[in-house]
């Protein structure tokens, strides 16, 4: 495996492909809560999907490859609520808008488990931990963008590098709150903590 961004081999734009790529999505993220990424095998993914090997191979290339997959798609649903937000803009001030952002980060994190598994899984290899990195640098540039009217004295470069710890910080935190024996609650009271006065501490800063 040499250094690369992993991607499929091929997004559907047929209705019926696009099923059966995201139903292997799906069963991916089952199969991997269940067995762990290890035992994961794109032939168990494919016989629980009901589909030939093949067809999963014409989509993914290797199990690598559907693991980032999943960690772009769990990316999705943060980059949606960040637009909300950022349509409320300039009525939100940033601590209003950081904490509703956890909040949604924590009810997905904690309705749905895989997002732990994805995570875990995707920093298991220094390919797909590069990939990830590309996906969270992503959403931080969204993160940076929703900042930009309320943080206008911090520089724009300054303001990249925040956002990326923000996003690294956050879901370095959330998977640490869905642990076992973990207080979940307590974690995101402790997670709006540390965002909270890194952003005060670098705005006042900047200024």
């Amino acid at each position: 495996m040499t250094a690369q961004i992993l991607e499929p081999r091929k997004r559907p734009t047929q209705e019926r492909s696009k099923v059966k790529f995201d139903h292997l999505l799906q069963v991916s993220r089952d199969v991997l809560l269940e067995l762990g990424f290890e035992s994961f095998t794109c032939e168990e993914v494919a016989r629980r999907a009901g589909l030939p090997i093949g067809t999963l191979y014409q989509f993914f290339a290797n199990k690598y490859v559907i693991v980032c997959e999943l960690d772009r798609q769990n990316a999705v649903a943060i980059a949606s609520e960040l637009d909300s937000l950022a349509a409320e803009l300039p009525t939100l001030d940033w601590l209003v808008l950081l904490d509703r952002l956890v909040d949604h980060m924590s009810r997905l994190w904690i309705n749905d488990p895989s997002r732990s598994a994805v995570w875990y899984a995707v920093q298991s290899t220094p390919v797909t931990r590069s990939t990830a990195e590309v996906t969270e640098r992503e959403l931080a540039a969204r993160v940076a963008h929703v900042l930009a009217p309320l943080t206008p004295g911090t520089p724009r470069d300054r303001r990249k590098i925040m956002a990326e710890v923000l996003v690294h910080m956050a879901y370095s935190m959330l998977n640490f709150s869905v642990r076992d024996l973990q207080e979940h609650d307590e974690a995101i009271v402790e997670l709006k903590r540390l965002l909270g006065t890194y952003l005060l501490a670098a705005e006042a800063g900047a200024t």
